[in-house]
């Protein structure tokens, strides 16, 4: 992430982190999840990332990805689509989508632990994930399962 971040949450929000510790027995609780996931959606709206914890745990909002120091630039990434007879794609980053798509490209190239998710304008939906197996950054358009 770029410096400086201008929205740290400090501390963090971490209002979704304790319900994912309770159970989840009833209707009270699954309201308050939503009122969670709501405030961190807005979050969300504000141009940059927010830093989610695999805690879920809001760390800052807004912030600004660049590539790590002395790091490659990801030039192929592959794209998978959960579609019946769909084959997997080296592709540019470029070719998935907008900057979004490419700065969460090379988040994951550099935070090869981490997941980007990013939902664009059109309604492209795409997880982003590390393959430790090939070395590649795997672009999962996940939309077609949102409908």
């Amino acid at each position: 992430m770029l410096q400086p971040i201008a929205y740290t949450v400090t501390p963090s929000y971490d209002e979704l982190a304790e319900l994912m510790k309770q159970p989840a027995d009833d209707a009270d609780w699954l309201e308050r999840v939503d009122r969670a996931v709501d405030a961190i959606a807005g979050l969300t709206t504000v141009d940059g990332a927010t830093i989610i914890t695999d805690r879920y745990e809001v760390l800052a909002f807004a912030a600004k990805l660049g590539r790590r120091k002395g790091a490659d630039h990801v030039s192929r990434i592959v794209m998978t689509e959960p579609i019946e007879g769909n084959v997997a794609i080296a592709a540019d980053p470029s070719q998935v989508g907008g900057t979004r798509h490419v700065s969460a490209a090379q988040f994951v190239s550099d935070q090869p632990d981490a997941l980007a998710l990013v939902a664009s304008q059109d309604g492209r939906f795409t997880v982003f994930a590390w393959s430790p197996s090939t070395g590649h950054v795997y672009a999962h358009r996940v939309d077609a399962l949102l409908m």
